[in-house]
């Protein structure tokens, strides 16, 4: 009893050293080595590793740590920590005797004294071990601690800030990395090993299995040795933390930043999950038709709050939410919706939809439906639920390619950064590249009836105000065409995946070349867009938005309506309800809505002898380059004319013949005026174009067509 006396009396005259914490500054002070990202409820996503010093999960309390660890601890590091005052002066005897005779030095630092190294780095041993005053220091610190905490709160610290093995620091990285597990499911055997890693955690497998046997022994535990070698050794193999398909990687990497940080997020975890499993499932479906990523975002429509951020349900690092991809029709709504705004358009409204070639500095734009047919004269209605090419060009013209570029950046489409002359005609058809999160915002637009509002991955503290960029009765008609889902059978048929069983609104567009896919939609309460493709570029292989992106839409709609369906919104002040037909019948006769003063019950179609005359064809700058490889004298050009009865074409002065019907011309080279004249030879309409010889430059006539998406 030499050793304790001793220590007794030189405890009043040790260095000082540190106050002792309380065991609520520990708890508080104390960080894991991962960021946490919260939903909205407060449930946890997923976790970001920024502290790369060492892995550390939350702090665990005893009472969710499995009784066998504690048990399995306290046998072999410290077996009568509840009965000393936190150094063990009968086990310091031993060791110092041992010590003394033996070859192997043994040690006789308890849990306490332990946990006191833990909580004051000049405690820590170096590589030469500790000197004589960093041992006198952390048994008056043990000492301290016991007089201040309980067992408990002892037992709990140290079991949270012990390394076990590698990296991996405290009860519950270790359980997580070794196991796989909750440090609640910890296994009796499980407990030993990890039990025996705390004499040395780099130890080799074989010494840490023998350790456990040893100790298996003395706990009586009904684990074999063989038993307890295979656990360890498969602990030991084991990846430190598993990893799978993160549901929020983008996310997190977008609001974690700091260790031990919990950031609540506006996502919704059960959603954000279903999401995911949603659009994999899709893109599984799709592998043998060469689509790889896809990308999926829901809206809260009152409060812009993102409710799900899907980046890449393929498993890409690349954020397909923000990404930019090239938009195919689903820009189509804001066109109309400006046209209906200025009035330049009806719902009603008839159509043309057939060959159009519009003259550009480039050269032709000839627009083209996406079966590569024409339906004739069509309804607004029709050529905007059935996305028709030909008549969104059409409607482009119209409404000005400035105003409706200026529209677009109006609903929060801020890659448009090129002048509208940069993207042409064919922006009605979706040329420019937008990225899924602004265009599902865009479409959050029309679902709140024309005002704008910017999106949010964390709640704010105050509502945010919208402000007005659209026509709030415009924007009703859209929704309601969008809804429609007789008027878009033209193109798709009654039953598809955009048909839900309550209201929704809804769009799909496919880019040049298939290389995207969307789908986006609304109900009165959330706004869903989705992205099928491939971000290496590649084609997919017959892939429409009815079967690439709108099956996951329809199942996210479904899962957010799976309560209470949606309901179609209230007609806003200024639209009105009218019975209309058509003379002739081209549609049936149907209740149409019309902003006020515009309405009209009967459309009439203008027959051809009604219309004023006009050259269709060649247009205005026309360039036309002959084949190299074929004879000048088989080339023919064909002069068209709109309302061409009883005139006549005049080329360069001369006298062609009636232009009546389509007029086949041998094409010589050089600049011509081509001019319908009545029978006084008035001329009543021309242009002027441009015909390139053998061995010219070709002409841009295929250059600016755009192959068209639904």
């Amino acid at each position: 009893m030499l050793l304790p006396l001793l220590l007794c009396a030189v405890l009043p005259v040790l260095a000082a050293h540190a106050a002792v914490p309380t065991p609520e500054q520990v708890r508080r002070e104390y960080r894991g080595s991962e960021a946490q990202l919260l939903d909205r409820h407060g449930e946890l996503i997923q976790s970001l590793r920024v502290d790369r010093q060492g892995r550390r999960a939350d702090w665990v309390a005893l009472g969710d740590i499995s009784p066998a660890l504690p048990a399995a601890v306290l046998q072999a590091e410290d077996q009568r920590f509840y009965q000393h005052e936190g150094v063990d002066w009968s086990a310091a005897g031993k060791a110092a005797w041992d010590n003394l005779f033996r070859s192997r030095p043994r040690g006789a630092s308890t849990i306490t004294m332990q946990l006191a190294a833990l909580l004051d780095p000049r405690l820590q041993a170096s590589r030469q071990g500790r000197s004589w005053a960093q041992k006198w220091d952390q048994v008056q610190a043990a000492r301290e601690l016991d007089a201040s905490w309980s067992k408990a709160q002892i037992l709990e610290a140290y079991l949270n800030l012990v390394s076990f093995r590698g990296e991996l620091q405290g009860v519950g990285a270790a359980a997580r990395g070794l196991f796989g597990k909750v440090p609640s499911g910890l296994t009796l055997t499980e407990a030993m090993i990890m039990a025996s890693l705390l004499r040395g955690p780099n130890a080799a497998p074989a010494l840490v299995w023998q350790r456990a046997c040893a100790l298996s022994r003395e706990l009586r535990a009904p684990a074999t040795c063989s038993e307890i070698e295979l656990h360890t050794l498969v602990a030991m193999g084991r990846p430190q933390i598993a990893q799978e398909l993160a549901p929020a990687s983008q996310v997190a990497q977008q609001l974690l930043n700091h260790a031990a940080q919990n950031v609540r997020s506006t996502l919704d975890a059960q959603l954000q999950r279903f999401a995911q499993t949603a659009l994999r499932q899709q893109l599984m479906a799709l592998r043998d038709r060469n689509v790889g990523d896809g990308a999926l975002v829901v809206l809260d429509n009152a409060s812009g709050e993102i409710l799900a951020y899907v980046a890449n349900a393929g498993g890409s690092e690349i954020d397909g939410v923000t990404a930019l991809r090239q938009a195919g029709s689903t820009l189509k709504p804001f066109l109309y919706e400006l046209a209906l705004e200025r009035r330049l358009l009806t719902a009603a409204s008839v159509m043309d939809d057939s060959a159009i070639d519009i003259a550009t500095p480039t050269g032709l734009y000839v627009p083209q439906n996406y079966d590569k047919e024409f339906k004739g004269q069509v309804s607004v209605r029709t050529s905007l639920a059935s996305s028709l090419n030909v008549p969104a060009v059409r409607t482009l013209v119209l409404t000005g390619l400035e105003r409706f570029h200026r529209r677009l950046q109006q609903v929060g489409l801020s890659s448009l950064t090129e002048t509208a002359d940069y993207y042409g005609y064919s922006l009605a058809l979706g040329s420019a590249e937008v990225s899924l999160l602004e265009l599902s915002n865009a479409y959050r637009v029309l679902a709140n009836g024309g005002l704008y509002g910017s999106v949010t991955l964390t709640p704010r503290a105050q509502p945010q105000p919208l402000r007005r960029v659209l026509d709030a009765g415009a924007s009703f008609i859209i929704g309601d065409i969008l809804s429609d889902r007789a008027a878009r059978s033209v193109t798709f048929g009654l039953k598809n995946e955009l048909a839900t069983g309550f209201w929704s609104a809804v769009k799909t567009g496919t880019s040049k070349d298939m290389r995207d896919n969307w789908c986006v939609g609304y109900s009165d309460r959330y706004t869903v867009g989705v992205w099928v493709g491939n971000f290496d570029g590649q084609p997919m292989w017959d892939v429409s938005g009815v079967t690439g992106a709108a099956p996951a839409w329809r199942d996210v709609m479904d899962y957010l309506h799976r309560q209470q369906p949606g309901r179609a919104p209230a007609p806003p002040a200024g639209v009105l309800a009218r019975q209309i037909s058509y003379q002739p019948a081209l549609e049936s006769p149907r209740n149409e809505w019309f902003m006020a003063g515009t309405e009209s019950r009967v459309i009439t179609l203008v027959t051809e002898a009604q219309r004023a005359p006009k050259i269709i064809y060649p247009a205005e700058s026309t360039i036309i380059a002959l084949d190299p490889d074929m004879p000048e004298a088989v080339q023919r050009v064909l002069f068209q004319a709109q309302a061409g009865q009883g005139l006549s074409w005049q080329l360069d002065g001369a006298e062609l013949g009636q232009a009546g019907s389509a007029y086949p011309w041998c094409p010589t080279p050089g600049q011509h005026l081509l001019a319908l004249v009545d029978g006084e030879a008035r001329v009543i309409a021309s242009t002027r174009f441009q015909v390139r010889g053998n061995g010219a430059a070709e002409p841009h006539t295929g250059a600016a067509e755009l192959p068209a998406g639904e």
